[in-house]
C-alpha cells in the first residue's frame, strides 16, 4: 500500500478535517460529529436533502452539500454505512421545517441505518421520507431494479431533487422529481485496477496484466464480464449498448451525459470515451443537452470509468439547468 496518509485508522476523520478547514464558509459539522456535516449556511423553507454513504467515493457523498444540492450528508468509514445517530443527527441539524429527503445508494447497510433513522425522526415529529439511487443497470436485469446498485448516476438525483427542493416544493413533490431521475437513469461502469483500503492495507480484488472487468461495481462487486483490453470505442460501445436498451432511448430524445472517473483514470481518457459517445447517440438521433466529465463518484484510486445516461423531460431539463454549488461542484444557469 502506497498512499500519502497518517495512521490507517485516522483515515476518515483527518480526511473530513481537512475539507471543513479548508471550506469553512460552506460546511460544518452538525454538532459535535465531525461525521455529520450540513450547508455552513442553511437552506430556508424548503425541504432539506440528506445523504451518506461510505467514505473512499469522494466527491460522492459529502460533494454535493451545497446550495442546489444537499443540506448535509452522514459520512461513514471506507466503504461503511454512516451509524443510524449520524443518519438522524444530520437530519435534525438539516431540517428547515418542510421535512426531510433521504437520498441515498441502494446498499444493504444503508438501507437499516437510514431506516433506523427515520424512526427517530418520527418520534421527534419531523417528517421524512427516503429515495434510493439504483443506476447500476449491471448488477440486476429489467424488472428487477431495486436490485440494482447505487453508482455515479445518483449525482443526477441530487441534482434534480435539489433545483425541486431550492423552488420551495413540498416533501411529495421533492421526492417525485427524485423519483423520476431515478427511472431515466442508467450506468455502466468498467474497472482497470482494484483499490486498497487504507486498514486492510492490500487489493481488495486483483485484474490481471491487460485485463478489464465491464461491470464492476464502486467497492469492487463483481461485473459481468471480465477479459482483455479493448479499444476505447469498442469498450464504449459494450458500455452504452444495456444502457440505451435500459432507458429505451429512441430518435428525437434527449439525454444528459455523466463521464466519471473512478479515481485513477485521466480526464483525457474520459473525452476519449465522449468521444464515442457522442458519436453513437448521434447515429440513433438522440440529442446530448449536456454532458459532465470528471470525477463524480471514485472508488480510491480505482482505475476505470462509468457512463451515466439521464433520459430527459422538460421538467428535468429546466432541473438539471438550475445552479449549483458545493466546494466540488459549480454551475452556473445554463
Amino acid at each position: 500500500m502506497k498512499k500519502f496518509i497518517n495512521q490507517p485508522e485516522n483515515y476518515v476523520d483527518e480526511m473530513l478535517e481537512g475539507i471543513l478547514a479548508a471550506h469553512p464558509d460552506q460546511l460544518k459539522c452538525a454538532g459535535n460529529d465531525r461525521r455529520c456535516l450540513v450547508r455552513a449556511v442553511p437552506g430556508r423553507d424548503k425541504v432539506a436533502l440528506v445523504t451518506g454513504g461510505g467514505s473512499g467515493h469522494l466527491p460522492l457523498f459529502l460533494g454535493y452539500v451545497g446550495p442546489g444540492l444537499l443540506d448535509g450528508c452522514a459520512v461513514g468509514g471506507v466503504f461503511q454505512s454512516p451509524s443510524a445517530e449520524q443518519w438522524s443527527g444530520t437530519a435534525k441539524a438539516a431540517h428547515a421545517g418542510k421535512g426531510v429527503l433521504f437520498v441515498y445508494g441502494n446498499y444493504t447497510g444503508d438501507i437499516m441505518n437510514c431506516e433506523m433513522a427515520r424512526e427517530m425522526l418520527d418520534m421527534e415529529d419531523i417528517r421524512s421520507d427516503e429515495v434510493r439511487g439504483m443506476d447500476d443497470v449491471a448488477s440486476a436485469p429489467r424488472g428487477e431494479e431495486h436490485k440494482r446498485r447505487g453508482v455515479a448516476g445518483i449525482f443526477f438525483v441530487y441534482k434534480c431533487a435539489g433545483a425541486k427542493a431550492e423552488e420551495g416544493a413540498d416533501l411529495a413533490a421533492v421526492k417525485a422529481a427524485a423519483e423520476k431521475a431515478v427511472a431515466r437513469t442508467g450506468t455502466m461502469g468498467v474497472a482497470l485496477s482494484p483499490c486498497v483500503i487504507p486498514e486492510v492495507g492490500k487489493p481488495g480484488f486483483s485484474l490481471g496484466e491487460g485485463e478489464m472487468e465491464i461491470g464492476m461495481g464502486i467497492h469492487g462487486e463483481p461485473g459481468i464480464r471480465r477479459g482483455g483490453l479493448l479499444p476505447a470505442d469498442r469498450v464504449a460501445d459494450e458500455m452504452l449498448a444495456p444502457i440505451l436498451a435500459d432507458l429505451e432511448f429512441a430518435a428525437g430524445d434527449e439525454a444528459a451525459v455523466l463521464l466519471n472517473g473512478l479515481g485513477a483514470t485521466p480526464l483525457d481518457e474520459l473525452y476519449i470515451i465522449h468521444r464515442r459517445v457522442g458519436q453513437v447517440l448521434a447515429g440513433k438521433k438522440v440529442k446530448i443537452f449536456k454532458v459532465y466529465a470528471g470525477e463524480f463518484a471514485t472508488s480510491m484510486e480505482m482505475a476505470g470509468f462509468s457512463i451515466s445516461l439521464l433520459k430527459l423531460d422538460d421538467e428535468l431539463k429546466t432541473l438539471l439547468s438550475r445552479p449549483a454549488w458545493t466546494p466540488f461542484f459549480a454551475q452556473r444557469q445554463l
